[in-house]
Formats: C-alpha cells, structure tokens, sequence
C-alpha cells in the first residue's frame, strides 16, 4: 500500500514562494504519474501539474505556468511542487497524488494525500 503525505504549506505575502513536498512511502509502479492538485473552497478540486515517472514529461495548468515547478526525486521517493510569485488566488489546499495515468479526476487516481494549507495574504 502506498501513503502519500504532503508538507510545506503555510502562509505568505503574496509574490513569496513556497516548496510543498510530497513523500510516498511503498512501492509506486514504473511509468506512474504524479500530481499536484489544488481545492478552493466551494469548488472542485484543479489539477496544477503532472510529472511522468519514466519520461520526466511536465504538464501544468495555465494559471500556474511559468510560476510553479513540478519536480521529483526518486532517491527519496519525494515529489515538490516549487510555487513561485504567489498570489491570494493561489489559497487552496494542495494534493498530491499517483496513479498510472496523468489525465484523470483526482478521487480517481489510485493514491491521494491528504492535502496540505496554503494560504497567500495580500
């Protein structure tokens, strides 16, 4: 069974940055996808960003690119999501998640974390 627990949420003036991370604990299948997804409240979670496991292929959503960095360390089975240029609209609660495909709903990818705060002040 693999457990996903995120980190590194807090609060920030707005144009900070943060470094969330993302540590899996059990054995994630060659070729997974991760993910970093966001939930603001009232609203339906949004996917920020995947990484392919094998390729290292990136993707984001719009109002993110250019601003925050997907990344991963396999040596120490941690996913990061670098946030840079936060703005108030960024406050959400943040999730990490893998499954074996990138371009899913989050509750239906196989591992999910339990999210993390993030809360950019203005």
């Amino acid at each position: 069974q693999v457990q996903l627990v995120e980190s590194g949420g807090g609060s920030v003036q707005a144009g900070g940055s943060l470094r969330l991370s993302c540590v899996a604990s059990g054995h994630l299948n060659p070729g997974y996808c991760m993910a970093w997804y966001r939930l603001y409240p009232g609203k339906e979670l949004e996917q920020m960003a995947t990484i392919q496991d094998v390729s290292g292929e990136t993707t984001y959503a719009d109002a993110v690119r250019g601003r925050f960095t997907i990344s991963k360390d396999n040596t120490n089975n941690t996913l990061y999501l670098q946030m840079n240029e936060l703005t108030p609209e960024d406050t959400a609660i943040y999730y990490c998640a893998a499954d074996a495909w990138c371009l899913i709903p989050f509750l239906q990818y196989d591992y999910r974390g339990q999210g993390t705060q993030v809360t950019v002040l203005s």
